[in-house]
């Protein structure tokens, strides 16, 4: 949907402190619309303390520099409730849960969303690299190496119809030349990394501090001790870092999780996924198409930036079926899998169980 092509609308951008949302800040006012920065506050007093107070200056800077109107919403206990809460009540569980596609879903194409529109605004707009058509139809960023169409399959298709992504029409250097030429002074700014919100926060480190962890011993596929972790809660299939191994040196092949004992506290690691780790057949719940179908043959992404597997895709109201071509390693439940037309994005799920 090309911010050039709507008309003057009344816009309500999303202004993290980042580049990517005070390129997009900028184009939307050098395309004419009546545009506001708003800077979403979530840092809560229940979390770990982060630098949002930087970021709020460095998004308020960019807006006077726009000559733009700023203003601050908080929606702390939002993402404390949906976001924190979530993630800390799966993780106990034993699950993996996406944090960015929650955020995405309940906070800013949410009570942010909500927001604005009962402010007066016809459309919002965030930094994502992505795409979206009139109708809302979600597509991948130009940039398919900062593509972050995985993070919003959830979001309602009648809300990305109200909203408009800028930069995901450039490739990111592009964006960091934009920056440079309307001066602003998030140009070289390093990307976040972290939490969604929370900044470059570690996902370990922060659940080490809300989850009730302690070491354990990692071992191998005949039950051998061959190292420490900091906790099994803390590890997802699949996962190559983050535990120690003995006597390991610069020779030492990479080691994968292939399986947790959440009672125990042990994670037992391979130099290659276990036979059993191997899905041909995944079960989703909470379905969200942006296309009406039945069955459908698709490319599905099971990780951010993860390798395209073609599946068969079979809805059966909020749930949905994947047959595999061909077997895939490191499913983990509560991730989130979302399929692909080539570059159109049909619609996602939460991983429910593998086999």
């Amino acid at each position: 949907m090309s911010i050039d092509s709507m008309g003057k609308k009344k816009v309500f951008v999303g202004v993290s402190g980042g580049v990517d949302s005070s390129v997009a800040a900028a184009l939307l006012k050098e395309s004419g619309h009546d545009v506001t920065g708003v800077f979403i506050k979530i840092w809560h007093k229940e979390l770990s303390q982060c630098d949002w107070r930087k970021e709020m200056q460095d998004a308020m800077r960019v807006c006077a520099h726009l000559q733009i109107p700023f203003q601050i919403i908080d929606l702390s206990d939002v993402y404390f409730e949906k976001v924190i809460t979530y993630l800390i009540t799966e993780y106990k569980k034993g699950r993996t849960p996406n944090p960015d596609v929650m955020c995405n879903t309940s906070v800013k194409f949410g009570a942010f969303f909500e927001w604005a529109m009962e402010q007066g605004a016809e459309y919002v707009a965030t930094g994502h690299y992505v795409r979206v058509f009139p109708d809302g139809t979600l597509c991948k960023g130009i940039d398919e190496s900062k593509d972050q169409s995985y993070f919003l399959w959830n979001v309602p298709k009648d809300r990305l119809a109200k909203t408009f992504f800028p930069v995901g029409e450039y490739q990111k250097k592009d964006v960091r030349a934009l920056a440079e030429r309307f001066g602003l002074s998030t140009a070289t700014k390093p990307d976040s990394q972290g939490l969604c919100f929370i900044g470059d926060v570690d996902l370990k480190s922060f659940l080490e501090k809300h989850l009730d962890t302690s070491p354990g011993a990692v071992l191998d596929t005949d039950g051998k001790e061959i190292g420490t972790h900091k906790g099994a809660v803390l590890y997802t299939k699949g996962e190559r870092h983050g535990f120690t191994i003995k006597n390991s040196g610069t020779e030492t092949l990479p080691h994968y999780v292939v399986n947790r004992d959440i009672e125990k506290n042990t994670i037992t690691v391979s130099t290659k996924p276990a036979q059993d780790d191997m899905s041909t057949t995944i079960s989703l719940t909470n379905i969200n198409l942006f296309e009406d179908i039945k069955e459908k043959s698709a490319e599905a992404v099971f990780r951010y930036h993860g390798k395209p597997s073609n599946v068969q895709v079979i809805i059966d109201e909020k749930e949905a079926t994947l047959i595999l071509n061909e077997p895939v390693s490191g499913i983990a439940p509560g991730q989130s899998a979302v399929f692909y037309d080539e570059n159109t994005c049909v619609g996602g799920g939460i991983i429910d169980a593998a086999e």
